[in-house]
This record gives C-alpha cells, sequence and structure tokens, in this order.
C-alpha cells in the first residue's frame, strides 16, 4: 500500500511539472548580422537566462555567433548600430543653452544610447559622446570641461 502511495505521487509530480521553451537559431548567426524570422527556432527546455519562445528579437543585431541548438543568451542581441567605424559623424556639443555642431569621425561601432569614441575632425581631440536616433553623436558632458 506505502509503494501504491509512493508511486502514484511521483506520476502527479511529474505531471504538473511546468515546462517552457526557449529560443536558439536554425543556422549560424555571425555577430551584427540582423536576425530574421527564418533564423529563429525553439528548444523544448528552459535554460536559466535564456530568451523564451514569445521573445521579439526580430530586427535586432547578433552581439556574438549564435550557433544553432544553443540558447539566445539576452547579452547575446542588441539594437542595430547605426554608426560603423570610421564612419564620418555630426558632433554636438552643449552646453548651458549652446549647441556646437561639428564633423567628426567614429572610432567605433555603436547602437541608438551606445557611448562610443569620436575625434573632432577640426581639433582632432577624441571625445565620448552618446549616439542618437539620428546617427549624430552629442558629446558627455564631463568631455567638454578636460
Amino acid at each position: 500500500m506505502i509503494r501504491k502511495l509512493v508511486l502514484t505521487l511521483a506520476i502527479a509530480t511529474c505531471g504538473s511539472a511546468a515546462f517552457s521553451e526557449s529560443l536558439t537559431t536554425t543556422r549560424l548567426v555571425r555577430p551584427n548580422a540582423i536576425i530574421a524570422p527564418t533564423d529563429l527556432g525553439v528548444l523544448s527546455m528552459d535554460v536559466p537566462g535564456a530568451l523564451p519562445s514569445d521573445a521579439d528579437i526580430i530586427g535586432l543585431e547578433a552581439r556574438v555567433t549564435l550557433y544553432p541548438g544553443r540558447p539566445i543568451l539576452l547579452d547575446h542581441v542588441g539594437q542595430p548600430a547605426l554608426i560603423e567605424r570610421n564612419q564620418p559623424v555630426v558632433v554636438f556639443f552643449q552646453n548651458r543653452g549652446l549647441t556646437i555642431a561639428t564633423d567628426g569621425r567614429a572610432l567605433s561601432r555603436g547602437a541608438q544610447g551606445d557611448v562610443v569614441r569620436v575625434m573632432n575632425l577640426s581639433s582632432r581631440h577624441t571625445v565620448s559622446g552618446r549616439v542618437q536616433a539620428d546617427g549624430s553623436v552629442v558629446v558627455l558632458s564631463r568631455e567638454i570641461l578636460r
């Protein structure tokens, strides 16, 4: 009688176990590639830190190489880069209501909101700034005081 009770309890617990799915890719996706709907698949396992199967990452950029059959983690994808390395950009210096625009050259790639290093083409000084939605860079206030 005790064996029957243990077996019933074991079946009841296994049957009610929560099971979720994680995102994976169907092909090798290289860094900087934009993720398309045909690139995504589902793993029938719950991996801690992995994106759930209902996460919408279509149109995001791969930050690392994504391998088929491996779960996609949150830091593996991000917004697509607006600025490429060595790309000419408009640099804005803003301080107390004064705004100065000048030409610069990006020293790294970055997406909206990322902080990138930019060389001011007029003075040849390197400053840090935040990438804006239009692809321009606004110099951080602490850089103006240097």
